[in-house]
């Protein structure tokens, strides 16, 4: 008897569906105003550069305690007091959210929604970094038929309940959806949970969503 194939894609927000702020340095520089090359951390694309990124790498601080220095950092570069992380991406970004949209991603998602697959977002922080308005404009967000955001549920990934949540809003056993994040401790948490997992790569973007869509017997071509 052949496995049933599974029935819904579970997406992680940033870094999956959009390009990581590492990627958009060039972006934020013309901005902010500042010069070319003035941003040289470079997290997954250089871990050697950026001490701070091995030691969220290493559980000595989370992800949110990364951004939250970087915020910090950037802010003082133009002169200000930035706290939230959603002030740095809104001035980094805000002008043209669809402009950090992955290619890859608005495709694969509009293959998977065009076969019936159905669709969700499971962030840890997708309106704390990207704030409400940004998400308001991404008119791709409106293919998701849930969004599970840890701004408001105050439950983090790897911690199980996060992705029960997603399941219990799909109204899906945890079996049936692929879930895609680029943290390996988010996608072992979601394996341990019984999901199956893909482990995004932000360097090759198109072979993660092709891995992806495979779960589902589509392809990104």
């Amino acid at each position: 008897m052949s496995k049933a194939k599974p029935q819904a894609l579970v997406l992680d927000f940033g870094g999956v569906v959009t390009r990581t702020l590492f990627e958009t340095h060039a972006l934020t520089e013309e901005a902010l105003g500042l010069r070319p090359g003035t941003l040289d951390w470079r997290g997954p694309f250089d871990p050697a550069s950026d001490a701070l990124w091995r030691s969220m790498q290493a559980d000595e601080i989370s992800e949110r305690d990364y951004w939250k220095t970087r915020t910090r950092e950037v802010g003082q570069l133009v002169g200000e007091d930035w706290q939230d992380m959603s002030t740095f991406v809104q001035r980094a970004r805000g002008a043209d959210p669809q402009a950090v949209v992955r290619p890859e991603a608005e495709r694969a998602i509009r293959i998977a929604h065009e076969a019936g697959v159905r669709l969700a977002i499971l962030s840890n922080e997708l309106d704390l970094f990207y704030g409400k308005s940004f998400r308001e404009r991404l008119p791709l967000l409106s293919l998701f038929e849930t969004i599970v955001d840890a701004t408001y549920t105050k439950v983090l990934k790897p911690d199980p309940r996060a992705y029960a949540m997603v399941g219990e809003a799909l109204e899906l056993p945890l079996s049936s959806c692929v879930f895609v994040d680029d943290q390996t401790r988010n996608v072992d948490g979601a394996i341990a949970a019984g999901m199956l997992a893909v482990h995004f790569d932000v360097a090759c973007p198109a072979q993660s969503y092709a891995e992806a869509l495979g779960h589902f017997g589509l392809s990104l071509s």
